[in-house]
């Protein structure tokens, strides 16, 4: 049977782990499956998916999630903080950086350009993340049918985000029971089950050990407790002095809630964020937010680190008696705290029971369709992205319960047209990596303004 790593090693994993994680949270959880299953050993297949599984379920960055959970089935508290913490914290500072770059150079030419082309290798990218879990999510007709229903639902009838998952869950939580192979979870066989083999964690269990991962109801509250304090320690404070007017306090709010209703992975995350910042708030405009999206794609870390560099744009332009760089910086950390803190609470509290429910079938249909519903998720964020990449005009469309973006044919770019076609064709077809892509976008884009 496999040890248990010491918690220096699997710090220094998850250090690792943390600088090199690019490629958004499938590029993240297939490098964390060949480093932790396959090459360390330390988790099972069974588990690392079951774990997967009930971070999906959960709002917020499923990578980052499924860190934490793991780092805590090893190592409790203290590893699943290191794990949680690390995945984030290179990127955080590097996005940082780049925020800082993108309000002092973004209106030269040459940066100008460099963004133009690669806004459309994000639109790739977002195209190729549909492939893919389209891929992974359809067993069957009825995933299909949730996928589309998720769609139309978002895109024509601007249904709410988290009616639209919570109904997709409740579907498979229930049709289960007629229709089992049409609701299998990834990760699973057929039969629902997997051997995981002599792995550390496994081993572990089999022993009797990690006790930490007993339910209790003392320590479930106590959990609860003590990170919801920490979530709203920045929030609390500036609802009391502020009242919710400044920037400050609207970023604190507005990401808190989406902390709670963004089901659904990072790309439900963007779907929903990129909307309600542009067209509610003004913190930014289209494709400023794309150009976001092209900065967090090129570093390590979650995907969703792009709400940083909202959190940094929104405090930059509109916080009164700051320094903008400075009132950048404290809207990003503002914005970092909010999204990332409500993680560890949903891991350190619920985890314990997730372990208890390994097999439940009904749990793992739900999760299933949730998958599902997440593919017209990201076909509405697709789109959302296709018109403003490619169109300069899009007219917003409220006919009755209709409500849809239509763009100017007049005002298509064919240009930027033939460089997302590129772009998603050496994605898609060449599979070549996120940054050569990002790199082969930026020559192109500086290529079609300046030659």
């Amino acid at each position: 049977m496999t040890a248990l790593p010491s918690f220096t090693e699997a710090l220094r994993l998850w250090a690792y782990i943390g600088c090199v994680n690019f490629g958004g949270p499938a590029g993240q959880i297939a490098l964390m499956h060949k480093l932790l299953v396959e090459e360390k050993k330390w988790i099972g297949d069974a588990r690392f998916f079951h774990a997967l599984n009930y971070c999906m379920l959960l709002p917020g960055p499923e990578a980052q999630q499924l860190a934490t959970y793991i780092g805590w089935l090893m190592h409790g508290v203290k590893g699943g903080l290191a794990a949680g913490v690390l995945f984030v914290l290179p990127g955080a500072v590097v996005m940082l950086a780049l925020s800082i770059l993108y309000v002092s150079y973004a209106d030269l030419a040459v940066v100008a350009a460099i963004f133009y082309g690669v806004k459309a290798a994000v639109l790739a990218i977002v195209i190729e993340a549909i492939v893919r879990i389209a891929r992974r999510a359809f067993t069957g007709s009825a995933m299909i049918a949730i996928a589309a229903a998720a769609f139309v639902s978002l895109f024509f009838l601007a249904v709410p985000f988290p009616l639209v998952v919570l109904s997709a869950g409740l579907i498979g939580f229930f049709a289960v029971a007629f229709a089992p192979e049409q609701f299998r979870a990834a990760g699973h066989s057929a039969s629902g089950t997997h051997r995981d083999g002599g792995h550390a964690i496994d081993s572990a269990f089999a022993r009797g050990e990690l006790a930490h991962t007993h339910t209790s109801p003392t320590r479930t509250a106590a959990s609860i407790i003590l990170w919801l304090v920490i979530w709203l320690a920045p929030v609390v404070p500036l609802l009391l002095v502020h009242g919710g007017a400044d920037v400050f306090t609207k970023l604190a709010v507005f990401f808190s809630q989406m902390s709670l209703v963004t089901f659904g992975g990072a790309y439900a995350v963007l779907a929903y964020v990129a909307q309600e910042a542009v067209a509610t708030y003004n913190w930014l405009t289209a494709p400023e937010m794309l150009e976001g999206l092209a900065l967090a794609e090129t570093t390590p870390g979650p995907l969703i680190l792009v709400l940083q560099h909202v959190g940094f744009l929104a405090a930059y332009r509109q916080a009164a008696g700051f320094d903008p760089l400075l009132a950048g910086a404290l809207g990003a950390l503002v914005t970092l705290w909010v999204t990332f803190t409500p993680s560890f609470l949903w891991i350190f509290a619920g985890a314990p029971y997730a372990e208890r429910l390994r097999e439940n079938r009904a749990l793992s249909a739900a999760l299933a369709a949730i998958t599902a519903a997440v593919v017209g998720v990201i076909l509405n964020l697709a789109i959302w992205f296709a018109l403003h990449v490619l169109f300069a005009k899009v007219d917003a469309i409220e006919v009755g319960l209709l409500r849809t973006s239509i763009p100017d044919p007049a005002t298509l770019d064919p240009i930027a047209s033939a460089l997302a076609a590129i772009a998603a064709l050496a994605l898609i077809r060449f599979k070549i990596p996120i940054l050569a892509l990002l790199a082969l976008s930026a020559i192109l884009g500086l290529a079609a303004r300046f030659v």
